[in-house]
C-alpha cells in the first residue's frame, strides 16, 4: 500500500464513472480508426489537367517530402494513441483500470476524466517524466 494519503481526488471510478470512461475510451478508439483509415488511404490522383508553371525541383521535393514526413508523423501518433486506447480496454475487461501500473494505488478520477486511458497515478506519472 502507498505511504501517500489518499485524497478525494484520488478515489477511483464508480461504475457509472466507469460506463462514462468505456464510452469515451470506445468512442476514441472508433475516431483513431477512422482516422488511421483516411491517412492510409492512396491520396486521390492531383495529376493537374494542365501543365503547371515550372517549379524549382528542390522545392517541390521538399513540400511533397515535408508532407510525406508530416503523414507519418500523424499516422504514428494516432497508432500509439489507438494501443494506448485498446490497452486501457483490455485493462477494463481485465478489472486493472484504475490502478496506476507502479504503485498500485488508484489512479485518480479527475486524472482518468482527462487522460481515460492513463497508466499511472498523477503522483507516479510526475516521477516518471521526471526522470526523462
Amino acid at each position: 500500500m502507498s505511504n501517500r494519503t489518499a485524497r478525494a481526488d484520488d478515489a477511483g471510478p464508480t461504475a457509472e464513472d466507469f460506463a462514462a470512461l468505456r464510452r469515451n475510451l470506445e468512442e476514441q478508439r472508433r475516431f483513431r480508426l477512422e482516422q488511421l483509415a483516411r491517412m492510409t488511404r492512396p491520396a486521390p490522383d492531383r495529376t493537374p489537367r494542365r501543365a503547371p508553371a515550372p517549379v524549382p525541383a528542390a522545392t517541390a521535393w521538399d513540400g511533397s517530402a515535408a508532407r510525406r514526413e508530416v503523414r507519418a508523423a500523424l499516422t504514428a501518433s494516432a497508432r500509439m494513441v489507438l494501443h494506448d486506447v485498446e490497452a486501457a480496454l483490455e485493462r477494463m475487461d481485465q478489472g486493472r483500470y484504475g490502478t496506476c501500473e507502479l504503485c498500485g494505488g488508484p489512479v485518480g478520477l479527475r486524472r482518468l476524466t482527462i487522460v481515460p486511458q492513463a497508466r499511472y497515478c498523477g503522483h507516479c506519472h510526475q516521477a516518471r517524466e521526471a526522470r526523462r
